[in-house]
């Protein structure tokens, strides 16, 4: 069941932010516009390394955590094997990623300053709400996955 409300939380949350979004914000209005010629193909390292990413942290969370990426139905245990190990928040770097691959295809300042406001969301979303959360929850368990 869990693999199911994954599926729907990829579909309704980082689909329309990571895809549906961007690709609007770059193809609705032409203005602000760079061009980096050639360096444009640089954007297909990003986008399958920031999905990979992505699918690999939900697929941690919806396995190993037992629970799901969406925080009205978040992990049972605490996460800290596979892409967790080595970043706190692989989730968010795998959607910048994503977010990059865009700028860079569709050269896009616009697109630049929605990935900004994005991370900005990201990271007070993390420290107001996901942390305090997790020390709730977790305990001494995420001060000792904190401090590795």
């Amino acid at each position: 069941m869990n693999i199911i409300k994954t599926m729907f939380f990829l579909i309704f949350i980082p689909g329309p932010l990571l895809f549906w979004a961007p690709y609007k914000i770059a193809l609705l209005s032409p203005i602000g516009q760079f061009n980096l010629g050639q360096l444009r193909y640089a954007a297909l390292l990003p986008w399958p390394a920031g999905t990979v990413i992505l699918l690999w942290s939900c697929w941690e969370f919806t396995f190993r955590g037992r629970g799901t990426p969406a925080p009205i139905d978040p992990p049972k245990v605490i996460v800290g094997e596979g892409l967790y190990r080595f970043v706190r928040n692989p989730m968010y770097l795998g959607a910048l990623l994503i977010l990059l691959g865009h700028i860079l295809w569709f050269q896009s300042l616009r697109l630049l300053i929605y990935a900004a406001a994005l991370t900005a969301a990201f990271h007070l979303f993390v420290v107001f709400y996901e942390e305090p959360v997790l020390r709730r929850k977790f305990g001494d368990s995420y001060e000792d996955y904190c401090r590795r």
